[in-house]
């Protein structure tokens, strides 16, 4: 508690540069719906939590270093996400225990980051064309030469940056570029389109920034422009019609399809353009892709893009677990359109979802040590190692680019956590920390106190500067109240949960629950030191999967909290992937605190099948111990399993 109270005393001494409080003003001002939901910037949140805190410093202490001097030794612009990541770093001002050693750190990365960037400037020409390629080059192979994808990482970098510094170095290096992306591109300019998209989004920060509605006007042509072919044959790669989303126009399109990343890079940024302009056609395609996704093609612990080949989504309900591609930087993308559609639309469904992703194949993504990444996720393995799936590769022998999504995910975290409209704020996630959030033009804070994701309950201390009437929407998690972990008919839980979710304001039991849109409403005045309890139960649920999921019939997984869970061979003898779970098993959570950093398991009996005849059974009554799945892979390489044969 006393290291709360430091936090809040100097959490607000800065003045912040709020990029998304900008980005949210234009959207709000311009013709068209706008979000429903402005996000919180990330400035006016602080983590101070048991669980993410120590990830979130790991990350900037290991990963973030080892991954600067890997790529160092690259083409300067492949950095420029890992720019991006230590941007939002900077935005965290040294309030944790070691201050003076984090204020010597933030000095020289700040100084580290300013060199970085005058080498970036230095490359620019006059006109502003900045890239690996020669002039002779320019443009001339979109479909794969990642040259607007570079740009749009860069453009990204540097809107952190002036977010978190005020330094306009790298802003004006991304302005001059996109000025001559407006001279070169457009309806009677030059017709093409990135084949990896990530120019869309990064056009939509631009704007927000500069409030420049040319850049708007260039996204949307980059997105009408697919599936046209105005003067050049559609992309496509190794005969994957629909690998670069060109396959048809967007607005015609209702399945998540072809390359994973590419598609939610693309999906986030049109998102964007569609609550920036309301365009109903948009709307309606990017609603029908998402509930094809949630219900079709999502994996249990959030991660999307089943094929290994063109590290695409797959057909309906094709998802397989030890083939399973669900790349890294698929499911971070994931949580940022997701975050987006909460904005867009104000339900909660979206937020479980992202939940879902972040604790489990993100979190999965890098080890506990922050020293080596995982680029794919999958939900099964046999024991015998394949390279980028079954161990974890230390950073410095990775070429991949989830190692720099991993690097800027982690310190944003905070900007998740709370969303507010005209009426209230909106708790999404539950991390310990404090918030600055405004509300009806006057400022509240926010502090979180909570054991989440190993215990459900949630401590929420309100201040606002004087008391104010506003609504406090606690979102009630799917895997909580629901009969499904995510919205759809995917997944559904085996039994109801029993529990009820318990509300208390200072010390009274709310009677009843005004739910709207999956969050409970809270109406009321609010005086400084409010206090709100939420207690979510958290047991332990078995999940099923649709039948039409051929892979997993017969078959259940464990959840729970937000946690899904897995059994590995290091645990059983060797054995996991014929580990046999009965439907009336009594199962149990303890806490190893000795145990990959501090862990929940869940303990129980389970059965072991012949792998050769599966209907005889060798052995009843073994110890059975499932672990978080992110924690997976830290005990050498071995049999691992979400989804276990059913009795």
């Amino acid at each position: 508690m006393a290291k709360i109270q430091a936090l809040k005393s100097s959490f607000f001494t800065i003045m912040p540069i709020a990029l998304f409080a900008l980005l949210t003003g234009v959207i709000q001002s311009a013709e068209g719906q706008g979000y429903e939901l402005t996000p919180v910037a990330l400035k006016d949140v602080r983590v101070d939590d048991q669980f993410w805190s120590p990830r979130i410093e790991t990350n900037r202490t290991v990963t973030m270093p080892v991954a600067f001097q890997k790529y160092e030794q690259r083409d300067q612009l492949c950095s420029t996400k890992m720019l991006e990541g230590a941007s939002y770093s900077l935005q965290h001002p040294p309030d944790h225990p070691h201050r003076e050693l984090q204020k010597v750190h933030h000095g020289e990365l700040d100084n580290y980051l300013d060199g970085l960037i005058d080498r970036i400037a230095a490359r620019q020409q006059d006109d502003g064309y900045i890239s690996r390629n020669s002039d002779e080059m320019r443009w001339s192979r979109l479909s794969h030469s990642h040259e607007l994808y570079g740009l749009g990482h860069m453009y990204e970098a540097a809107v952190a940056h002036y977010q978190a510094t005020g330094k306009r170095t790298l802003l004006d290096v991304a302005i001059k570029s996109a000025d001559l992306l407006c001279e070169v591109f457009g309806p009677d300019k030059k017709h093409d389109i990135p084949g990896h998209p990530e120019i869309e989004l990064a056009l939509v920060k631009l704007y927000g920034v500069t409030g420049n509605e040319k850049y708007i006007e260039l996204t949307r042509f980059f997105l009408d422009e697919r599936g046209h072919g105005h003067g050049r044959e559609l992309y496509s790669h190794e005969g994957i019609v629909d690998y670069m989303q060109d396959h048809k126009p967007l607005v015609e399109q209702r399945e998540a399809v072809g390359h994973a990343v590419r598609a939610l890079y693309l999906y986030s940024g049109w998102t964007d353009v569609a609550a920036i302009t309301g365009d109903a056609a948009y709307l309606k395609a990017i609603d029908s892709i998402w509930q094809n996704c949630v219900t079709k093609k999502l994996y249990i612990h959030g991660g999307v893009g089943v094929r290994w080949k063109g590290e695409a989504f797959g057909d309906n309900y094709e998802l397989p677990n030890k083939t399973a591609h669900s790349e890294t930087c698929a499911a971070i993308a994931n949580v940022f359109w997701n975050h987006r559609l909460n904005l867009l639309h104000g339900e909660s469904k979206y937020i479980d979802v992202l939940e879902l992703t972040l604790y489990n194949r993100v979190l999965a993504g890098v080890s506990l040590d922050g020293a080596s990444t995982f680029y794919k996720g999958p939900l099964a393995c046999d024991g015998t190692f394949i390279r980028d799936t079954t161990l974890r590769n230390p950073i410095m022998d990775n070429m991949h680019c989830c190692v720099s999504n991993l690097v800027r995910i982690f310190p944003q975290i905070g900007r998740y956590i709370y969303a507010a409209d005209n009426e209230g704020i909106y708790a999404n996630l539950y991390i310990g920390g404090i918030g600055k959030i405004s509300v009806k033009d006057k400022p509240v804070v926010l502090t979180q106190e909570t054991g989440y994701p190993w215990q459900g309950t949630v401590k929420i201390t309100v201040e606002p500067s004087k008391p104010t009437a506003f609504d406090l929407n606690l979102r009630i998690p799917g895997w909580c109240v629901g009969s499904s972990p995510v919205w759809g008919d995917l997944y559904r839980f085996a039994e109801k949960s029993i529990q009820p979710v318990v509300i208390k304001i200072n010390g009274k039991t709310e009677k009843t629950l005004d739910m709207k849109k999956g969050y409970a409403r809270l109406n009321r005045r609010w005086n400084p030191g409010d206090v709100v309890e939420l207690i979510l139960p958290m047991p332990i649920r078995r999940i099923y999967c649709h039948p039409n999921v051929k892979n997993n019939i017969d078959r259940v997984a464990i959840m729970r909290g937000p946690l899904v869970y897995c059994a590995e061979g290091v645990d059983h003898d060797g054995v996991a992937l014929n580990l046999l779970l009965a439907d009336d098993q009594k199962l149990r959570a303890e806490y190893r605190e000795e145990m990959l950093g501090g862990v929940t398991v869940i303990r129980g009996q389970a059965g072991v099948l012949d792998s050769r005849q599966e209907e005889t059974l060798l052995r009843q009554n073994r110890e059975l111990t499932l672990i978080p799945y992110y924690a997976w892979a830290h005990r050498g390489l071995g049999e691992m399993a979400i989804w276990l044969k059913q009795k």
